[in-house]
């Protein structure tokens, strides 16, 4: 190499270095809900990617909806492995490896939004989040979706109109309460109940309000049973991110990312109310029934789940008793 090149090679290494210091940190979110659409979650995700390219600490998030990076079930494992960065995740999805996570789709354990709320902040959360730490990941939003029942056959109401469905449940603890109640059970994720009602897989399905709207379920079923005020379905999913990424991340990035998932669920908190309505309105306009639970017809689930879904957490998770006793204490 002669003493002309010896520059321009110096030069060239400079450049690389310099270029390699100043390059972003790039962060991968993923998740199965519809993106673009107007769905709560993506618009989650989507907002804490806006704020810390806003905050400028050297991070990006790129986003990968509707399931093109990761299926609905290989989240969470992607997640704790490092192989997967950002995710919003109902929670419950995770509970074959974690079955704590159950106690975050109990029937009847949250009653309103204003409920789940004060649950955040609450012994019970502490216990759930303690899991998902130990378990490679962590907690950047909370947010609770409530939900109720849609069917193409009849209205759900009372435990018997169940009777004979083939039945979406979402997790143990519903699927549980409803095989007892005489439905026979097909577990999967909300992105495939579309598919299974089409085909007559599913002739029912519980998922949240927020799913009902976004995955179309108003073009398969004839009538909607909607939260009311005795909504029986509230399910965890948060924004979660992985702890091993978190550790990698400088103090400027992790403050970043804290002040963006606040950022987000104070948004999920302030739209969780409209999206019960929207979904009613959006069933309606498609001539879908749509009815509501009465006090009675909540109180007999609630008799079937505590001798089915409540008895099983209590008796076969780790601290199954005390997480329910710990959740039952907020008023």
């Amino acid at each position: 190499m002669n003493r002309h090149t010896l520059p321009a090679v110096a030069a060239l290494g400079i450049a690389i270095a310099a270029s390699s210091v100043s390059a972003d940190t790039v962060l991968r979110a993923s998740h199965q809900f519809p993106g673009g659409q107007g769905d709560v979650r993506d618009e989650m995700v989507q907002m804490m990617a806006r704020h810390v390219e806003e905050a400028d600490v050297g991070l990006t998030i790129e986003v990968y909806p509707g399931q093109s990076l990761f299926k609905a079930r290989e989240q969470w494992g992607a997640l704790t492995r490092g192989r997967l960065d950002i995710t919003s995740l109902p929670l419950d999805y995770a509970s074959g490896r974690h079955p704590e996570f159950s106690a975050t789709l109990m029937p009847g354990l949250v009653r309103n939004h204003e409920h789940a709320a004060r649950l955040n902040d609450s012994e019970y959360m502490e216990m759930i989040k303690a899991v998902i730490l130990d378990g490679g990941a962590r907690v950047l939003s909370d947010a609770w979706l409530s939900g109720g029942f849609a069917s193409s056959e009849r209205c759900i109401t009372s435990p018997d109109t169940v009777e004979g469905q083939n039945f979406r449940a979402a997790g143990p603890a519903f699927e549980q309460m409803l095989e007892a109640a005489g439905a026979s059970i097909a577990s999967m994720p909300s992105s495939e109940i579309y598919t299974a009602m089409q085909t007559g897989v599913l002739d029912a399905a519980n998922t949240s309000s927020m799913s009902f709207v976004s995955f179309r379920l108003y073009e398969q079923v004839d009538c909607l049973t909607e939260p009311g005020d005795f909504a029986l379905w509230f399910m965890y999913e948060p924004i979660l991110i992985s702890e091993q990424v978190w550790q990698g991340l400088t103090e400027e990035q992790q403050a970043a990312l804290t002040e963006a998932g606040q950022e987000a669920e104070a948004f999920f908190a302030a739209e969780a109310a409209n999206i019960d309505r929207q979904m009613v309105e959006a069933y309606e306009e498609n001539g879908v029934e749509v009815v509501r639970m009465s006090e009675d017809d909540y109180n007999a689930w609630l008799d079937i789940a505590r001798e089915t879904s409540y008895k099983n957490f209590a008796e076969n998770v780790p601290n199954g008793q005390a997480i329910i006793d710990a959740a039952l204490a907020v008023e």
